[in-house]
């Protein structure tokens, strides 16, 4: 499949629902056969991921969340992985 013109803009791939478990105090990502809890931020991150805004976006708008975070090199690569599991598209 070949690439899409322009910068990508990560969305949750149709089968996958992001939902907040108020019991576990924590983000998962319901796939179809499975449950992944994220950790930390990264269904903050997950969130952002509406297809609307580029990778760029997202970055900004968790810097401007989390002043002084690693997000412009954790951010990026972390996606990535989301991506290559077929859970971003």
């Amino acid at each position: 499949m070949p690439a899409p013109a322009g910068p990508w803009r990560p969305a949750l791939a149709p089968a996958l629902v992001l939902r907040h478990d108020r019991v576990r105090g924590t983000d998962l990502l319901v796939l179809p056969e499975r449950v992944v809890v994220l950790q930390g931020h990264a269904g903050q991150v997950v969130g952002l991921c509406d297809g609307t805004r580029t990778v760029r976006g997202i970055v900004d708008e968790l810097a401007a969340r989390h002043p002084g975070a690693p997000v412009a090199t954790e951010v990026p690569s972390f996606l990535d992985r989301l991506r290559q599991e077929g859970w971003l598209t």
